[in-house]
């Protein structure tokens, strides 16, 4: 098990790299841009007086993404929100290396396509840098989520960060790695 390389990483130092390369002009194969973490967060500003149910939505996460959820808590007090400052607002998780390429391609090809109405991802969602960001709106569409847990639903956010200095860097990396975009 020491040995196994991730679906996606190989992907991408076989085909992405040559492909990227060609395309950009790059001299050396460190100059391709490469996808460097994922962060998984999600906010429990609603849910912040269940404790209950925000140990359930840590477990879906970890079970998600692998690896346990850190709380974040608020900065500052907001009456509006009825937020203090110190209360529990948001889990996040930071992924590398083999759990970032793991939980990428189980996005790509297994939870994306399971979505209800799925029609790609926007294209618009892509920073000056090349980082991408994607909004779902319920943790169902993943295989390890029981569906005793599909009543309590919250939605989360997943930013890739890329090494890329562009948008269309950014977007030509995840396109290649096989990310399902909308067609224009």
């Amino acid at each position: 098990m020491k040995n196994r390389i991730p679906r996606l990483l190989d992907k991408y130092r076989k085909e992405v790299i040559p492909a990227m390369r060609s395309k950009f002009g790059y001299e050396s194969v460190m100059a391709v841009p490469k996808m460097t973490k994922v962060v998984v967060g999600a906010g429990i500003g609603r849910f912040s007086k269940d404790q209950k149910l925000i140990d359930r939505i840590k477990e879906d996460i970890s079970k998600i993404t692998g690896q346990k959820p850190a709380v974040r808590k608020a900065k500052q007090s907001i009456a509006g929100f009825k937020v203090r400052e110190g209360m529990d607002v948001g889990l996040m998780v930071t992924l590398r290396g083999f759990r970032m390429y793991d939980f990428i391609d189980k996005l790509i090809s297994v939870a994306l396509p399971r979505s209800r109405d799925f029609r790609g991802l926007k294209v618009s969602s892509f920073d000056k840098e090349g980082n991408y960001n994607i909004g779902l709106r319920e943790q169902t569409i993943f295989p390890e989520v029981s569906y005793e847990s599909a009543k309590d639903i919250f939605g989360f956010q997943i930013t890739i960060t890329t090494s890329s200095k562009s948008r269309d860097e950014g977007a030509e990396l995840l396109s290649l790695m096989g990310f399902p975009f909308e067609r224009k």
